[in-house]
């Protein structure tokens, strides 16, 4: 006879938040930042950078890997492993569910999504290779480099022999490592690790970000990043990340577990590279296609956590998304971008948003806009400080540069999977 548990749907509660961030490392530092409107937004003070005309990103300044990972593991990765080793670490010991030897190896999974790759680990062995010769490069070059590095490394560290993956769509791709998971835990996995961390701020990357139009080269943090106004002129990039713990809702609750959030709905579409007017449809019918998975009508939204790319087209496109798709009520909900304050994390950023959006919810505010005064479109954009607010369901956006877009829908504690 089949059991009660067994014919109950399995709902994708988010339980654990871990976040590296260029304003704070831990949930609840990154929380507090945001919440004032805290802007972290400086100078590069990578070696090497100096002489390039990017000068402004959201560095992680403070973050000290040798304190949160092993020597071993250490010397196989790049930084952006790092980061995502560590929130990794946060994100478990959030949860309540440790980080070493599991009691179920096979039941738990890992999820990430990347864009850099591991920048700074392979310019450090090009370097080597035509300095000094082949006889020179490390064995690590081969793999510290790639963008799978970060799950493959979480999963060998932790013992996760679940269902592992990386996801290659765009910046988009860390909402869709979310929903990657979400739908993971729902076909039966009892926990994955799911999100995104970034490392763009080395001199190769650097440059290699140099090709994109829409990336800015202001040299004013209060003036690099100021999406929805006449002053747009582009997005300044970031490093960090966050990671999350994404379980199935019984099992957390019989474990004693807070159910922080649950993943109510994804949608994600492609509308080609750099074509933002485009990116209206895109968007939009993400957004639908997430509300329709979450079964929410649109006035249900209580908060939208936008992608806000900065530049003026893709502004537009997103604000009459935002319209298109929540009708009337998309005027009227309080939409923020907390990214501002601290940079554009590519793949990370929506994860961060995610986090965000959790925290926003659990706490009852929408935290502001940093540097964001005077919009022109027709959003209800909080700006100036947070706003207090019933909050119980989020939507989070985002769009990549080569033409992904997502939405997230995710819902407040264990309402929606009770």
């Amino acid at each position: 006879m089949t059991s009660l548990r067994t014919q109950r749907p399995r709902h994708a509660a988010i339980t654990g938040i871990g976040v590296i961030a260029p304003n704070g490392m831990r949930a609840d530092a990154y929380w507090k930042s945001i919440r004032e409107g805290v802007g972290v937004l400086d100078r590069i003070t990578r070696e090497g950078c100096e002489h390039l005309p990017l000068r402004i990103a959201g560095e992680v300044r403070s973050f000290d890997a040798a304190s949160l990972i092993e020597e071993r593991f250490l010397v196989q990765t790049d930084r952006f492993s790092h980061f995502a080793m560590a929130a990794t670490v946060l994100a478990l010991d959030d949860a309540g569910l440790g980080h070493g030897d599991p009691a179920e190896p096979y039941n738990i999974g890992v999820v990430t999504a990347a864009g850099s790759g591991g920048g700074e680990f392979g310019q450090r062995e090009l370097q080597k290779l035509w300095g000094q010769g082949s006889r020179y490069v490390g064995p690590y070059q081969s793999i510290a480099w790639f963008y799978a590095a970060s799950t493959g490394q979480i999963s060998i560290r932790g013992g996760f022999k679940g269902p592992c993956g990386v996801v290659a769509s765009d910046e988009a791709g860390g909402l869709d490592s979310v929903a990657h998971a979400a739908r993971g835990v729902r076909r039966g996995t009892g926990t994955v690790l799911a999100g995104s961390a970034e490392a763009p701020l080395a001199p190769y990357s650097m440059v290699c970000q140099l090709g994109y139009p829409e990336i800015s080269t202001v040299d004013d943090p209060e003036r690099a990043y100021r999406p929805f106004t006449e002053g747009a002129c582009g997005f300044a990039p970031a490093e960090g990340g966050a990671m999350l713990v994404v379980e199935e809702a019984d099992r957390a609750r019989d474990r004693g577990a807070a159910i922080r959030a649950t993943v109510a709905g994804h949608g994600a579409t492609f509308t080609g590279a750099s074509r933002w007017e485009r990116s209206r449809e895109g968007l939009a019918q993400a957004i639908r296609v997430a509300l329709d998975e979450a079964g929410c009508a649109p006035q249900e939204i209580d908060v939208v956590f936008a992608d806000a790319l900065g530049v003026p087209e893709a502004d537009r496109a997103e604000a009459l998304a935002i319209a298109d798709a929540l009708g009337a009520h998309g005027t009227r909900v309080p939409v923020t971008a907390p990214k501002t304050g601290i940079g554009r994390a590519y793949c990370a950023a929506p994860v961060l948003d995610t986090a965000a959006a959790v925290l926003a919810m659990e706490n009852g505010q929408v935290p502001p806009t940093p540097n964001v005064f005077d919009i022109c479109h027709d959003l209800d954009l909080v700006m100036s400080s947070a706003r207090p607010a019933e909050l119980n369901t989020a939507l989070v956006l985002s769009r990549g540069l080569m033409g992904s877009n997502a939405a997230l829908v995710v819902r407040r504690g264990g309402d929606s999977a009770r």
